[in-house]
């Protein structure tokens, strides 16, 4: 088995990642808050990134701002059983962010299964390993041999959020 599998390495045009589905940006507008953000492909550090810009705000029950991504096209669910975990290139200021996993047994928007993590000023790859991410309103165990969306997401506290992705990959 190879050491890690790409999810996405900024290979192709924006915003279509490695695996074929495009990335998105997603705020709590879509329930009501009112966080703003941008997601735009740029050179952060001499490297390319995928760089999540924007006001996070607790305003209207709101609170975050996200890059989402299908794992597979038509949102279709991967198996990623043989892997440990997600791995992330990250450049950023000292702060603090997560990333959600999704699989198709969660029905409602707020369920995740979420793992933290903090930027710093320079490149950085942090390993996620599936056992470290909690479940988030759910009590249906993480089943990594469907996992269907990866969310790298600026949540729960009034910020301003600047967070750039050089690369993510399952890793074992």
């Amino acid at each position: 088995m190879a050491a890690n599998a790409v999810i996405d390495d900024l290979d192709r045009d924006p915003p279509t990642a490695s695996t074929g589905s495009d990335w998105q940006l997603l705020t709590d507008r879509v329930m009501g808050g009112v966080s703003s953000g941008t997601l735009a492909r740029e050179v952060i550090a001499g490297r390319p990134a995928l760089r999540l810009c924007g006001d996070v705000s607790l305003e209207n029950n709101g609170g975050f701002i996200q890059m989402a991504l299908d794992l597979a096209p038509g949102g279709v669910s991967v198996d990623a059983g043989v892997w440990t975990g997600i791995e992330l290139d990250v450049f950023g200021e000292d702060q603090e962010y997560g990333v959600h996993l999704r699989t198709p047994d969660l029905t409602r928007p707020w369920q995740s299964y979420r793992h933290g993590f903090r930027t710093l000023p320079v490149w950085q790859s942090l390993r996620m390993p599936f056992a470290g991410f909690a479940p988030h309103r759910t009590d249906i165990p993480l089943d990594t041999r469907r996992l269907r969306r990866l969310g790298v997401v600026a949540i729960g506290r009034a910020f301003c959020a600047d967070l750039a992705l050089g690369g993510v990959r399952f890793f074992a």
